[in-house]
């Protein structure tokens, strides 16, 4: 079986290097690369049955977006070369949800870029990094 790295990508710079980073580091084991990004997503319980449709809706568009704007330019970027590419496209808590993508990949390594674009929310609840570095099923690489 082939081993999976798991990157996690936001588009920011740290993002871009993690990515290449993955990359490099999948061709040289021969291992498929995993490109996850993570929509955060807050549940609400007390929502109407209308306002559920209109939200669904929103959600399944902004996967659309994302999956446009920001996972396929990403992965037409890289040079492949031999390399396997897979994205993953997920709403939920950035950290959990890695894990979760990790997990469900069997992943041997996970890599993410040390400052994402949300630099005021990791300043007043942890970051995204230190937190899979606690938490994460597998290694976690960071890149500056």
């Amino acid at each position: 079986m082939t081993e999976k790295i798991v990157v996690g990508y936001d588009g920011s710079d740290s993002a871009k290097r993690a990515l290449g980073f993955a990359a490099e580091r999948a061709k040289a084991i021969n291992a498929t690369l995993v490109v996850a990004h993570v929509l955060e997503w807050s549940p609400y319980s007390f929502l109407t049955p209308t306002e559920v449709e209109e939200r669904h809706k929103r959600r399944t568009e902004e996967l659309q977006r994302a999956e446009q704007a920001l996972l396929a330019p990403a992965v037409a970027a890289l040079d492949t070369g031999g390399l396997t590419v897979q994205t993953v496209l997920k709403y939920g808590h950035i950290a959990e949800t890695l894990c979760k993508i990790a997990t469900d990949n069997d992943a041997a390594q996970l890599v993410i870029g040390r400052q994402g674009h949300s630099n005021m929310a990791s300043r007043l609840f942890g970051s995204v990094a230190g937190t899979l570095a606690q938490v994460a099923p597998c290694p976690v690489t960071i890149v500056p």
